[in-house]
């Protein structure tokens, strides 16, 4: 019987392990070549974002610069810069001298003739360039007019001086404000909280914690005018279709706003406008409740557009 030859054990061709290497090689280098692109172009992009600026400087996030204190000083210098008169230069030089560097020209830019008066100054913005510098812009009104004065200031260890001369710019005029429908009244809800609401508003200018619990909702605190003005006219209530239970309607009113001490003095002269009562329409919006059959104020605050 002839002998059976051995079996030989079939080796691993290697192919579908070759393959798979080759992947993983793949993949490796593609993974290399994506860090090295995002390597590049990261400070190229942070570079050329920087270079496509406007050019309008901006503000370093932590400059050190005190902020709050700029503003109020450059606030104090404009309310002092804006306002002279030239029967008294004398008076704006001195009050300017704690604002400007020392051997500055103490008039600073202003010949001392003419008049010139400012109110209503207030901080608009600061643009801080480092740690020591800074431009503030503060508003003001001057007769019928809105402007702006921008302020260069410098600052070292908390103390402030003006660096440079000031600018006057417009302020821009009033935004101009869109028409809008007026909505869906109910007239009959509106006749029907006439006198209820003219009642409210002789108790809300009056103060009276007990007559305002009358017209308050459950849960609701009101808080009146303490009697400083009095109630002159219901002008206009306007109550849109709502809720059964429950209503936001706009009121306008007219107060009357007593003269002063002065001029209710018996030696005033009646007629001096100035003696007789102001009156201010203004407008409110109310949150009413309906409660039983009433209806009650939940909330009183001021109106957000003007009604009619």
């Amino acid at each position: 019987m002839p002998e059976r030859e051995p079996m030989r054990r079939r080796g691993w061709s290697g192919g579908g392990g070759r393959w798979l290497v080759w992947t993983g090689r793949a993949v490796l280098w593609a993974l290399i070549v994506v860090i090295l692109v995002n390597g590049i172009r990261a400070p190229f992009e942070r570079f050329t974002s920087n270079q496509g600026a406007t050019g309008a400087p901006s503000t370093p996030a932590d400059s050190g610069f005190p902020v709050q204190q700029g503003a109020a000083f450059a606030n104090q210098f404009a309310a002092v810069y804006l306002n002279f008169d030239g029967t008294n230069p004398d008076q704006r030089d001195i009050r300017l001298t704690d604002f400007l560097a020392d051997g500055a020209e103490r008039r600073f830019g202003w010949n001392g003739f003419g008049r010139f008066a400012a109110g209503a100054i207030q901080f608009q913005a600061i643009e801080v360039t480092d740690a020591n510098n800074a431009r503030v812009t503060v508003s003001f009104q001057s007769g019928a007019r809105r402007w702006l004065l921008s302020v260069p200031i410098y600052q070292a260890d908390g103390r402030f001086v003006v660096s440079g001369l000031p600018a006057l710019l417009p302020s821009g005029g009033a935004a101009g404000l869109p028409a809008i429908a007026g909505p869906d009244r109910d007239a009959g809800l509106e006749d029907q909280l006439r006198q209820t609401l003219e009642g409210f508003f002789r108790a809300y200018a009056s103060g009276n914690s007990a007559e305002l619990k009358l017209y308050a909702a459950d849960g609701a605190t009101i808080e009146g005018l303490g009697g400083q003005f009095t109630l002159a006219q219901l002008t206009s209530v306007v109550a849109p279709l709502g809720g059964e239970t429950a209503r936001e309607i706009t009121v306008t009113v007219t107060w009357s706003i007593a003269a002063g001490e002065a001029a209710a003095a018996p030696t005033a002269d009646p007629a001096d406008p100035a003696a007789q009562p102001a009156l201010l329409e203004q407008a409110y919006q109310l949150s009413l409740e309906k409660q039983g059959e009433k209806w009650l104020v939940a909330r009183v605050q001021g109106a957000s557009r003007s009604v009619g």
